[in-house]
């Protein structure tokens, strides 16, 4: 069971360079048993999106501005520790790796057009409120009771 389970896809034909991801993995904290002090299980999957050549340039542009606060020197960076297969976590990490750049490198929604709303649902609005009106008019000053 060795080996990644192939190219994670960003967006389209783009996906997530091999080469140019960084790998550290380090103990991972929580529940693991006798096997929990000798397994680096956590894993720390840093990529260097500020130079990379992976990704189209308006994308890489967009995913800088929108990762910004993610970004440390240009290098955005993603922990998985939740299983505890090293195997496994390495998967998350891609997953989620490639997850954060389709979001970050889609482009943006399309903006709203304002519509104008139908005459006819105005007026009929504006009918219905007189009617309201007119029935709490009716209420008024009569003793009921």
């Amino acid at each position: 069971m060795d080996g990644m389970s192939g190219p994670y896809v960003i967006r389209g034909s783009v996906s997530l360079p091999e080469a140019e991801l960084m790998w550290r993995f380090s103990r991972s904290s929580g529940p693991g048993g006798q096997h929990v002090n000798t397994s680096d299980s956590q894993v720390e999957l840093r990529f260097d999106l500020a130079r990379t050549e992976a990704l189209p340039e308006v994308w890489k542009a967009r995913a800088l501005e929108r990762l910004a606060s993610r970004l440390v020197g240009g290098v955005l960076t993603v922990r998985a520790s939740e299983h505890r297969s090293q195997w496994r976590n390495r998967e998350t990490a891609a997953i989620r790796l490639a997850a954060l750049l389709a979001e970050a490198t889609a482009p943006p929604p399309k903006p709203r057009r304002a519509t104008k709303i139908p005459r006819g649902i105005n007026e009929r609005r504006l009918r219905v409120k007189k009617q309201r009106a007119e029935t709490k008019r009716g209420r008024q000053g009569r003793d009921w009771g």
